[in-house]
């Protein structure tokens, strides 16, 4: 794609935004639609079957059709349709026309929506504009497209970190306000009571009832109003124009008159003049309004916070977003329910969203062509490879960790066992010591260590893995962390671990079972019992007896014999625990020595195999998890 569109259709003034595609971070440029960055939603049909966009659409006298506020009315009335499809194809043809836009050329429109539009819905909307004409079409949440207008923002120092926080973007429009939480990327719409209809075209419709009350030609006005559509829409958009250049500076028209009067030619001639001043200023915020239920403006919009932050609790961040955002009483009013809670808009949050969409298009781009060669470099042998030249590491590193809680559990355990007669013959020490071994794998304690060997090991390998991810990041513009296995395991709130618990079960590391069984027994009856003789009276009368055995039948004789032989107990008493318990501790450095001899000689290739790929795939899968947390901001 060389351009990526934002169009940002908005129930009361719509914004099209468009992005290049070598631009990087830089913000998408606001393309200006019948000669107006910010252009109202309206369209009017006059009598030569001529269509008028924007605010010529809403001043046109001789309109024999006039719509306003269309896209309120997309969910609920099927007429909405209509309308918005000839609103969007007028909007098309004015991009065409002054050659924003070329037919043909390699681009995409990316269109926002409220966030709460079931996927149904969305598909709906989508076939409108493609239906009308216009290139791929995709749709993407408003509130969406607005983080990620503030993620790529220059003048907002938030950048992609703010997809690591819990965010709420609050969407003040003209018909309603929109409440979206973002935690960790994942978007949730957030329902209240007080949102319904809550928008600035209330005040605008609140402005124009005043007016028209205070107006000595009320009666004769109220009438047209509710006759005439088209002159209906024509003065509520006159409110609406007064009203906002009333708060573009209000310090200004504190001495000065804001005023505009409007001549209504239908059944004759009515002059209508529409006022804002402080008092009225006040009024809209906080009279009761018959659209809200009685409620005040202030009192529908503070509800709703507060239901927010019943649901939410306090978020790191608040995001405004929307033209009606740039009231100050609207970031008053959050600061005040979100005490904890920084609260942060863009200079022109009417563009906001425009903005965000046109970014969504290179974004969507982007992680398609990352996405390709994560894929790409997990469908290679790379993982693997990587993985495969360090398992010889990990087996070094599970002796060095293992041997010595395994001889003081499992080794002392069986002893004892012996020792006391629970275990009658040598013969018998391999199975029981299995079990033990067994057991104590299981457990806690040996799980943890097991964990703390494979997150030390893995460092090194993904280390040696971030040579092939890190250029995949710097080519698509994603921060070197998203594929940072090092960083990415230290990360607590992270639920991606690799398992221990099955990697390293019994059977796959029988040969250093059987190493520590046949060190063991060697300490308990090799050498002719030398290794009984732990010193003082009662090791060398052990000793002495056993010598003896060997001069009448033989030392391999006996050996076997005392395999099998169930030697009574004061003998085994001769053997004292702190005395095994010493040399268990003297000899653990010899144990580790004939671990690593019997490494290569005793260790099953296939199950180093199997493990190297068992990691491998963890790995692997944990590369496609990391990824599609960069996918996030799309949805």
């Amino acid at each position: 794609m060389e351009r990526y569109f934002g169009f940002d259709l908005g129930d009361a003034e719509s914004a099209v935004a468009r992005k290049l595609k070598d631009t990087g971070r830089e913000e998408p440029a606001v393309v200006p639609v019948c000669d107006a960055q910010s252009f109202i939603t309206a369209y009017a049909r006059l009598a030569d079957g001529r269509l008028l966009l924007g605010e010529s659409a809403c001043y046109a006298a001789d309109a024999v059709t006039r719509k306003v506020r269309f896209k309120s009315r997309f969910l609920t009335d099927p007429e909405s349709v209509k309308d918005i499809r000839t609103f969007a194809a007028g909007v098309l043809s004015d991009l065409i026309g002054s050659g924003n836009l070329v037919q043909g050329e390699d681009c995409c429109v990316y269109i926002g929506c409220p966030a709460g539009w079931k996927m149904p819905d969305r598909e709906r909307y989508r076939k409108i504009f493609e239906e009308a004409g216009y290139p791929p079409v995709r749709i993407v949440s408003e509130s969406r497209a607005a983080l990620i207008s503030a993620c790529m923002s220059r003048h907002l120092q938030v950048g992609y970190d703010i997809l690591s926080k819990s965010v709420l973007v609050v969407d003040v429009g003209s018909s309603t306000t929109d409440f979206a939480f973002i935690e960790s990327g994942r978007e949730v719409e957030l329902h209240t009571a007080g949102e319904v209809m809550l928008g600035g075209g209330i005040t605008d419709a609140m402005l124009l009832r005043e007016c028209v009350e205070a107006s000595p030609d009320r009666n004769a006005v109220r009438r047209i109003l509710a006759e005439s559509e088209a002159w209906r829409n024509y003065c509520e958009f006159a409110a609406r124009r007064l009203k906002e250049k009333y708060y573009s500076d209000e310090d200004y028209w504190a001495t000065r008159s804001c005023t505009k009067s409007i001549e209504i030619l239908h059944s004759g001639s009515h002059v209508l003049t529409l006022r804002m001043d402080r008092d009225m200023a006040k009024k809209l915020m906080e009279s009761p309004s018959p659209e809200l239920g009685g409620r005040s403006f202030r009192q529908a919009f503070c509800d709703s916070l507060r239901e927010v932050r019943e649901k939410i609790g306090e978020p790191e961040l608040i995001f405004l977003t929307g033209g009606v955002s740039k009231l100050p009483a609207i970031k008053t009013w959050c600061q005040e329910t979100f005490e904890k809670t920084v609260v942060i808009t863009t200079t022109q949050p009417e563009f906001s969203v425009a903005r965000g969409l046109a970014h969504s298009g290179r974004i969507d781009e982007d992680i398609r062509e990352f996405r390709a060669e994560v894929d790409a470099l997990i469908e290679t042998s790379t993982v693997e490879r990587i993985v495969s030249s360090h398992m010889e590491q990990l087996y070094r590193n599970v002796v060095d960790t293992l041997t010595e809680p395994i001889l003081d559990t499992a080794a002392m355990n069986v002893f004892d066992r012996w020792r006391s007669g629970e275990i009658s013959r040598l013969s018998e020490i391999d199975v029981e010591l299995t079990r033990e071994i067994e057991h104590y794998l299981k457990s806690d304690e040996a799980q943890k260590l097991l964990g703390s060997v494979v997150s030390s090991w893995l460092k090194p390998a993904a280390y040696e893995l971030e040579e092939y991810t890190m250029p995949i990041c710097v080519r698509h513009n994603v921060p070197y962390r998203a594929l940072n296995l090092t960083s990415y395991l230290s990360l607590s709130d992270i639920d991606i671990r690799i398992d221990t618990k099955d990697i390293f079960a019994v059977d796959q590391i029988t040969w250093l079972i059987n190493t520590i069984i046949t060190i063991l027994v060697s300490l308990l009856c090799g050498g002719s019992g030398v290794a009984l003789i732990a010193g003082g009276v009662k090791g060398i009368l052990a000793g002495a007896i056993l010598s003896l055995g060997v001069l009448l039948i033989g030392q391999e004789h006996l050996e076997n014999r005392m395999m099998s032989l169930n030697i009574p107990k004061p003998l085994r008493k001769l053997i004292t625990r702190n005395a095994f318990a010493n040399r268990i501790r003297r000899v653990s450095s010899e144990v580790k020595a004939r671990f690593f001899a019997s490494l290569e000689q005793e260790k099953n290739e296939e199950i180093t195999s199997r493990l190297a790929s068992e990691i491998s795939a963890q790995i692997e899968e944990c590369l496609k998890k990391m990824a599609q947390v960069v996918e996030i901001p799309l949805g």
